[in-house]
């Protein structure tokens, strides 16, 4: 019988490993357009809000699957609203 903290660490590697290649394929392109701000940002929050549950529950694999997952979604969300202010500069303003 497998033990259930076993079974969180490899679903907590598992989901949080399916970041890095976005996470590559941004940095490597800069391409971000198809990337929704909206989704994103509620993502890292609720992501965020994972984290802190984990931590009051003293939950090690929620904690360290949070921990890391919010680190690489943040990442992505930054270059994200890094390009859209970039192509509101670039854009003129229409009169």
């Amino acid at each position: 019988m497998i033990d259930i903290t076993v079974l969180g660490y490899v679903a907590a590697f598992c989901t949080t490993c399916s970041f890095v290649p976005q996470v590559l394929h941004i940095l490597k392109t800069s391409d971000t357009k198809s990337i929704s701000l909206a989704m994103y940002s509620c993502f890292v929050f609720g992501v965020f809000l994972w984290l802190v549950y984990g931590i009051t529950m003293q939950d090690w694999p929620i904690i360290v699957a949070n921990a890391i997952t919010l680190l690489l979604a943040s990442m992505i969300l930054l270059l994200k609203i890094r390009d859209v202010m970039r192509n509101k500069k670039a854009s003129p303003v229409s009169a």
